[in-house]
C-alpha cells in the first residue's frame, strides 16, 4: 500500500478546480453534436494509453463500457490509425489529442485540417478536454491511487 497523500482530500481547493473543469467539459461534450461523450472517453482513454496511467485507462475503458462504447474499439484505440473502426471526425480529435499530449505544439496545416472538422470553440473544447485529461494522468502517476479500485 503506498503511504502517498490521498490527492481527493490533501488540497480540497485544488481539486474543486479540476471538478469543475470535469464538469464544464461534461456539458460541452452532452450538447453537441460533433463532441459527445463517447468521444470524450475515447481521448481520456488515448491520452491515458500515452502517459501510461494504469489507473486513467482502467477508469476511461470503464466509463467508456458503461456509456455504450463497443469493447472492440477499446482493445483497437492503441492503433486507432490501422484501424477501420474510427469515424473520420474520431480520427481527427485522436489526431489533435496526441499532437497537444506529445508535441504540446500543431503547425498551421494540422489546426486546418482539424478545422475542416470541428469549429473554433469545439477546437477550443478539445484542446481543454485534452489538457483536462493530460493533467488526471499526472496527478494519479504520482499519487498512485490502488489500479482495479474504480468502479464505474
Amino acid at each position: 500500500m503506498s503511504n502517498r497523500a490521498n490527492y481527493l482530500k490533501a488540497a480540497p481547493g485544488a481539486i474543486e478546480i479540476l471538478f469543475k473543469q470535469e464538469q464544464y467539459l461534461t456539458e460541452r461534450f452532452t450538447q453537441h453534436n460533433q463532441l459527445n461523450i463517447t468521444l470524450w472517453e475515447l481521448l481520456k482513454l488515448r491520452i491515458s494509453q500515452i502517459n501510461q496511467c494504469a489507473y486513467c485507462i482502467d477508469m476511461h475503458s470503464k466509463n467508456a463500457l458503461k456509456s455504450g462504447e463497443n469493447y472492440q474499439r477499446i482493445v483497437a484505440l492503441s492503433a486507432w490509425r490501422e484501424s477501420p473502426l474510427y469515424s473520420q471526425q474520431e480520427r481527427s480529435a485522436l489526431n489533435w489529442a496526441e499532437l497537444v499530449t506529445k508535441e504540446m505544439s500543431a503547425t498551421d496545416l494540422e489546426y486546418e485540417k482539424l478545422s475542416n472538422t470541428f469549429d473554433d470553440a469545439e477546437i477550443f473544447d478539445l484542446t481543454v478536454a485534452v489538457n483536462a485529461i493530460n493533467s488526471w494522468n499526472r496527478v494519479a502517476r504520482i499519487f498512485q491511487p490502488v489500479v482495479g479500485s474504480y468502479q464505474a
